[in-house]
């Protein structure tokens, strides 16, 4: 296929600024840029005068772990945003390597369903090798990468028992994770928020880190604490990469809490930058949205958290279990942000449940729901729909301010990211269907905080670098024919808190891997740190 995209304004990728240029790209590589190009006759034309002419954005930070295999509408949303490349299994989260055992296997796969939605039988979850096939054998509307999650070794290992690895245990999560690198993972993701990665010391982590390090790749982390904690949760994740020898990247880099607005992303911001001049090599991501998405088990104090969902639904179904939770959720732990004193229940929004009986509360904050319910307080609230919904609930948490998201958004370090959740239902955090044109729309036309081809280069040339992409996130002769034309000022989001579920308009032509991705194309590749696969 012979493709002329012809008289754009190119925004090559790199952060330099405009020019016009025409694009030649024959099969799936960009052959040639400039003008006056000689082209077979035969060659589709583009016309992209007035237009825009970008690589495809490169979203590093989608939890499309499942969606992809089994969502037959997949690719229908991050198209219409111009993603042409995701990458998976962050925040330590992933359904793979399952674990054998069938109650740590179930257990696994309830706790990451609000992240990633449910996972049906029969899918090849079973180790690294069988999932890297898989997506390498199958055809994507886009081109996907994954990372190693920390949290699913730890589990596939160990389960969720608190401590940490024995010897011949960490031996075995060291094994595990140099089995995905050698088929191709990116790097390795942890989730120390979580459970059970909260279990786990700085030196623990940077034993397992070692066995990625040697392979290249990067260290990206859900660090232990994004409010109080925020500055030691930094830290301690540097000095994990430091110890390794690692490249760090922070995920969804900001600050949780209203007592910690305005403050604590600056004392962040000076750990990670003295970092950097030691010549750590220290990075982060954001998404441009003031709150987050979660399951409502990161809402559990590690005091009142148990093996298995069984045995935490046990306790919560007492008067005992939801009096101890009362008390626990109502005051502060160290190194752990307890979000109903952070920011409060009515900023806490029940945006997914699972259970038919618990519609009325979808969309409802933590503190409405509960008194429609004419239950005495939050807590109790919260220790039923854990024990209805096996703690599958989703939830959405409005924990940061808008300043702090423009300060961390011009840092010249930050790319952008979705931090898209895919369980499903019609009340998805927007940033599933908005968050890369809605970057453009604010940060770029709105507030004019940073110029179009600094935007563009933190959508594409930036993310690939980062996590070891080769030959995309760039026009340039020889790379990837992953190319979108668009009019910016049309290009925008509608997705918000309200009308979640809009898509976003006016991207005119998408390009993967040279072919149009309109009428259902399905180009999309695997894609290593070698290449695609």
């Amino acid at each position: 296929m012979h493709i002329l995209i012809h008289n754009g304004l190119l925004y090559d990728g790199t952060g330099a600024g405009p020019r016009s240029a025409d694009i030649y790209i024959n099969n799936d590589i960009i052959r040639a840029i400039g003008k006056n190009l000689n082209v077979p006759p035969e060659a589709d034309i583009i016309d992209a005068s007035g237009l825009a002419v970008t690589p495809g954005f490169i979203d590093i930070h989608r939890h499309c772990d499942i969606a992809c295999l089994v969502n037959t509408d997949f690719g229908g949303t991050e198209l219409a945003q111009g993603i042409t490349t995701a990458v998976m299994g962050n925040c330590g989260i992933a359904p793979v390597p399952a674990p054998k055992d069938p109650v740590w296997r179930e257990e696994q796969f309830r706790s990451i369903e609000p992240v990633v939605g449910a996972v049906p039988d029969g899918l090849p979850l079973n180790s690294y090798r069988d999932y890297a096939h898989a997506l390498s054998e199958r055809s994507f509307p886009l081109n996907l990468g994954f990372f190693a999650g920390a949290g699913a070794l730890k589990i596939a290992v160990r389960g969720f028992a608190p401590g940490p690895f024995s010897v011949v245990e960490m031996q075995k999560a060291q094994s595990l994770l140099e089995e995905a690198m050698q088929v191709g993972a990116l790097g390795l993701s942890f989730g120390v928020m979580y459970r059970p990665e909260c279990y786990s010391t700085a030196e623990e982590m940077a034993d397992l880190v070692r066995a990625a390090a040697k392979y290249g790749g990067m260290l990206t982390a859900h660090i232990r604490g994004e409010g109080d904690s925020l500055v030691p949760s930094v830290s301690e994740m540097i000095d994990v990469a430091e110890m390794a020898g690692m490249p760090l990247n922070i995920s969804h880099f900001k600050a949780t809490g209203i007592q910690n607005w305005h403050s604590a992303i600056f004392r962040a911001i000076d750990v990670i930058e003295n970092a950097r001049a030691r010549g750590i090599p220290v990075t982060a991501d954001f998404y441009p949205y003031d709150g987050g998405s979660t399951t409502i088990l990161s809402l559990l104090p590690p005091s009142v958290l148990e093996n298995t969902q069984a045995e935490l639904a046990a306790k919560l179904s007492t008067k005992e279990g939801v009096d101890l939770l009362r008390r626990e959720v109502g005051k502060r732990h160290e190194r752990w942000d307890n979000m109903a004193l952070s920011i409060g229940w009515d900023r806490i929004i029940i945006s997914a449940p699972v259970c038919a009986a618990n519609e009325d509360c979808r969309g409802k904050s933590m503190k409405a729901a509960a008194e429609i319910r004419g239950l005495a307080d939050e807590a109790e609230l919260l220790a039923r729909l854990i024990c209805e919904e096996d703690g599958r609930t989703g939830i959405i948490v409005l924990s940061m301010a808008e300043a702090d998201i423009d300060t961390v958004a011009a840092l010249p370090w930050t790319c952008l990211i979705s931090d898209s959740l895919y369980s499903g239902g019609s009340s998805p955090h927007p940033r599933l269907n908005g968050s890369f044109p809605k970057a453009l729309r604010v940060f770029v036309r709105e507030k004019k905080l940073l110029s179009m081809e600094t935007a563009i280069a933190k959508m594409t040339g930036m993310p690939a670098a980062r996590t070891g992409i080769k030959n995309r996130g760039l026009l340039k002769e020889g790379y990837a024919a992953d190319v979108l034309v668009f009019d910016p000022a049309r290009f925008t989001d509608h997705a918000d808190y309200t009308h979640p579920a809009e898509q976003a308009t006016g991207m005119e032509y998408v390009l993967v891997n040279g072919k149009p991705a309109s009428g259902g194309g399905r180009s999309g590749s695997f894609i290593t740190r070698d290449g695609a696969a």
